[in-house]
């Protein structure tokens, strides 16, 4: 009998947001805190909002193209139809975060750390994961072009019915990775993905890229 698989999902808790206060952005500034407001429509696009916190707050229908938010701190945020082009946020922090159904183009998160974060239904070029580190994560019926975990260290990930062009994992450090509900056009980096699951036919997939690996000839 084959061995049951005990990966251990994602911890996602549910963020509920009361008594916010509508407010349109235009005063935001680097450094600032901000608790319990509502963004709806606001355009932040190429704001410098370096090392800004956000906690209890709601974006809906923000543009953010080339805003500056490096450091910057999300902290039980829910965002929902948010569009940029350019999405950087290096060095940034993420705790209970949900993004819905939004349009990222470049996602610079390089060295971040997210912790009980869901991206759902949202659409992703490319996305910088480069030295981050990742706790209980779920990425849900997104698309995205090239997702670069390499270097990551990532506990209780999920990719949940996602297609994704390219995987790069180089040196990536996955503990309950769960990578058996989505599709991939290519994998960098196959050593990386030692300690995560996938099923038998991305396994079919991915055993040119393994035979490679190890240098193993079939013939």
């Amino acid at each position: 009998m084959a061995k049951k698989t005990k990966t251990r999902g994602p911890q996602i808790d549910p963020i509920t947001l009361v008594d916010l206060v509508d407010n349109d952005g235009t005063l935001l500034r680097a450094g600032d805190s901000r608790d319990a407001e509502r963004f709806t429509g606001a355009e932040l696009g190429g704001l410098d909002l370096t090392g800004i916190t956000f906690r209890e707050c709601e974006f809906r229908a923000v543009s953010l193209g080339d805003t500056k938010l490096r450091g910057a701190t999300f902290s039980e945020c829910i965002a929902a139809d948010v569009h940029a082009p350019v999405f950087s946020a290096p060095r940034s922090s993420w705790r209970d975060v949900r993004i819905d159904h939004s349009r990222l183009g470049s996602v610079e998160l390089y060295d971040a750390t997210l912790r009980s974060v869901h991206f759902d239904g949202c659409k992703l070029d490319f996305v910088n994961l480069r030295n981050a580190t990742l706790t209980d994560v779920l990425l849900s019926n997104c698309i995205i072009d090239e997702l670069d975990l390499s270097t990551a260290t990532v506990q209780r990930f999920e990719l949940q019915n996602c297609r994704i062009g390219t995987l790069d994992v180089a040196n990536a450090k996955l503990a309950d990775a769960d990578l058996r509900s989505s599709d991939f056009g290519a994998v960098h980096g196959v050593e990386g993905l030692r300690g995560a699951t996938i099923d038998d036919s991305q396994l079919s997939l991915m055993a040119p890229l393994l035979a490679a690996h190890l240098g193993l000839i079939v013939d």
